[in-house]
């Protein structure tokens, strides 16, 4: 549900855009604010998930998910659907923790194949949403890409309240000041990204310089109140260390490309060929077949291979397909072509995901809601910036297609 949720929004991005009346980089945070959400809350689901019982967080998300997503249906303005995107990831990113958790109960010895299994299905949304969308746009309207949500949180609301195991208590508060401070120092860094779209602005711009200000005194609060306080957002011993500073480092630069870049290739498909909706839709479906289909074989085989090998093959063939999106097809059809590269990006994603997923749950098994909950947030903060960079770029030079093309290279 919330990777369809992802990929379905990216589709439509170009068709949002026109209807809403505004530029690719506030049209942007459509996703970006999604994302934001999904940063700040993780976190804080992963440490409510251990503290309250895992089930009951799961409803609660399903319940805010499926609620925002009919909000953000009914919205006027770009403005106003940004802030509901940002209230819907708050549901959206508890998912991730409490599943994780009660797939490490239940599955106890047997954790890492499971794990791996569980992450290998996120695809299937990635794989259902591109055409979804399309043929909502094609049919319907913008609005209806979060309407669908709708009767399908109604429906998995009840079936997990029926069929999810219970989960004990652990105790213990999230630490929601750490929580306003993370948020406040991306949407800062965001902010001050987003201003240099206007061509009017520049780096050395209040409006530039006061938000980035404002995200460098949030980040540097929020890392002395990791410190100090008994129960931080994120333990500092998960920020420090060779192991975890690689770990977080591989996810930032794993979400910039595989989430971020991969969420504009509909939008780049439009405006260079001009392939339509549901056309350059399906470019993430076929992104996400080659998911799919090195992901499951990767879960099963991961005690055989460990960590790092899968994680820098994926990598590299995540590196090839962005470069074959950027460059003009000789050969091929323009769609071929960049289904191709879209595959490649798919097939590095696979391999690389759940040896990525894995690998810091395993240096902390017993904090696997907060490692989740971080894994998350370096993930979508590295797409934050992926995306913001990119769009802004693009609405300040006014070479949207030449900017793109520079940003997957």
């Amino acid at each position: 549900m919330s990777s369809l949720d992802g990929t379905i929004v990216a589709t439509g991005l170009p068709t949002l855009r026109h209807a809403l009346h505004t530029g690719i980089n506030w049209a942007s945070w459509t996703m970006t604010g999604y994302q934001l959400g999904l940063v700040v809350a993780m976190p804080i689901a992963g440490r409510v998930a251990d503290s309250l019982g895992r089930k009951r967080v799961f409803l609660a998300a399903a319940v805010l998910f499926t609620s925002s997503s009919l909000l953000c249906g009914l919205a006027v303005n770009v403005g106003m659907l940004i802030g509901l995107r940002f209230l819907q990831a708050a549901g959206g990113a508890a998912f991730m923790p409490a599943a994780s958790g009660i797939v490490m109960d239940a599955f106890g010895r047997n954790r890492n194949r499971a794990l791996g299994m569980f992450s290998s299905i996120f695809p299937l949304g990635a794989l259902v949403g591109p055409v979804v969308g399309g043929i909502i746009l094609t049919t319907w309207s913008w609005r209806g890409v979060f309407l669908v949500n709708v009767p399908i949180g109604v429906t998995f609301t009840l079936l997990a309240w029926r069929f999810l195991p219970s989960s004990s208590r652990r105790g213990g508060r999230p630490d929601l000041v750490g929580a306003v401070l993370l948020g406040g120092g991306i949407v800062g860094l965001m902010l001050a990204i987003t201003d240099v779209g206007n061509r009017t602005v520049d780096v050395t711009s209040p409006a530039c310089t006061i938000p980035l200000a404002f995200a460098v005194a949030c980040g540097w609060a929020f890392l002395r109140r990791c410190s100090r306080v008994a129960e931080p957002l994120i333990p500092v011993h998960l920020l420090k260390g060779r192991e975890f500073q690689a770990t977080n480092g591989i996810n930032v630069v794993w979400g910039a490309c595989a989430i971020g870049f991969g969420s504009l290739v509909p939008l780049f498909a439009e405006d260079r060929f001009g392939l339509t909706p549901l056309a350059s839709g399906t470019l993430l479906t076929a992104r996400a077949i080659g998911e799919i289909v090195l992901a499951v074989s990767a879960s099963v085989l991961i005690n055989r291979t460990g960590y790092r090998v899968p994680i820098i093959v994926g990598i590299v063939f995540i590196a090839g397909g962005l470069a074959m999106i950027a460059t003009r097809p000789e050969v091929l059809s323009p769609y071929a072509w960049l289904a191709v590269g879209a595959t490649l990006c798919g097939l590095g994603t696979g391999m690389s995901a759940p040896a990525a997923n894995n690998a810091s749950i395993e240096l902390a098994p017993d904090d696997v809601g907060a490692i989740t909950g971080l894994r998350g947030a370096a993930r979508q903060g590295g797409a934050i910036l992926g995306i913001s960079l990119a769009t802004s770029i693009a609405a300040h030079t006014g070479h949207e297609v030449q900017t793109l093309t520079e940003a997957f290279f």
